[in-house]
């Protein structure tokens, strides 16, 4: 994959879209080589339309894993696209629309997950929302915080509970932090929040279901190409986008997707559990 980047000025309306973007992703559609890291694997990944979710759906389904993927309805095109790389992949896929932040809605995705797939192996909490603000503090509305809040924490809460109905020994959760855990930027204040407390919530699963044979890891991705930037961020912020990595640039999706299927496998990670991987392109992760 290229790693050159430009990225022009650019502005759409939230959620984004992925055929909007300038230039478009690279969601490991072209070069994704899979060596059947996880035949036979049953996953659902929430936040699977596009972006990090597109490139781990794709990467699990040429690994031999079946995939669900959870969006809101508005990201339609964008999940059917991602459906299509699946089934071009030869594995089921699941498309289950509805806003997480719903707690029914949350927990039915789960139930609908294993229901169309035969139960479940892998759980992706991938789903999360951000919004960067120009404002202080003290021009946060409780409307903002709740979206952040119910799709970034309370969301993972309820799909994990209702996941651990299907998961068993050898089971794997994995949950996507950020690199805002660490370096948290002034205008994403109540995102970092999240993703730092996603990075607790791994460790502390991770002591109370090891017992029950089941990993749980998190991965943290630095600045990456997703349509969540140019639909959160300002567009005079793009071109610089990524450019203050020790790398000098952002990831594309499919470079932060490796990390989910070395996680996911029994083969690769059979003994990785409480672990919060960095992908961030030479920011530290401590």
């Amino acid at each position: 994959m290229s790693q050159d980047q430009h990225f022009p000025a650019q502005r759409q309306s939230p959620p984004g879209a992925t055929d909007a973007m300038t230039p478009e992703p690279d969601c490991g559609e072209a070069d994704y080589v899979g060596t059947e890291q996880l035949t036979g694997r049953r996953a659902l990944v929430t936040g699977g339309d596009s972006g990090i979710g597109r490139a781990v759906a794709i990467a699990f389904a040429r690994e031999g894993c079946d995939v669900a993927l959870s969006y809101l309805p508005e990201e339609e095109q964008d999940a059917r696209t991602t459906a299509r790389w699946v089934h071009e992949a030869g594995r089921r896929c699941a498309l289950l629309p509805g806003d997480l932040r719903d707690e029914a809605t949350a927990r039915g995705v789960v139930h609908r997950a294993a229901g169309e797939l035969g139960g479940l192996d892998v759980l992706v909490n991938n789903a999360g929302h951000q919004m960067a603000r120009r404002g202080s503090v003290e021009d946060m509305t409780t409307e903002e915080l709740d979206r952040v809040l119910k799709t970034n924490l309370y969301a993972l809460f309820w799909v994990t509970q209702s996941a651990l109905k299907y998961l068993e020994r050898g089971g794997a959760i994995i949950n996507t932090s950020s690199i805002q855990a660490y370096r948290p930027s002034g205008t994403l204040l109540d995102y970092a929040a999240t993703k730092a407390a996603i990075n607790n919530v791994t460790v502390n699963l991770a002591a109370e279901l090891g017992p029950r044979g089941i990993r749980v890891n998190a991965v943290v991705p630095g600045p990456v190409w997703t349509p969540l930037q140019p639909a959160t961020q300002p567009a005079e912020k793009i071109p610089a986008f990524g450019a203050d990595t020790p790398l000098g640039r952002a990831a594309q999706p499919a470079e932060v997707a490796p990390a989910f299927v070395f996680l996911a496998s029994p083969r690769t990670a059979s003994y990785v559990s409480g672990t919060v991987l960095g992908v961030t392109g030479g920011h530290p992760v401590f």
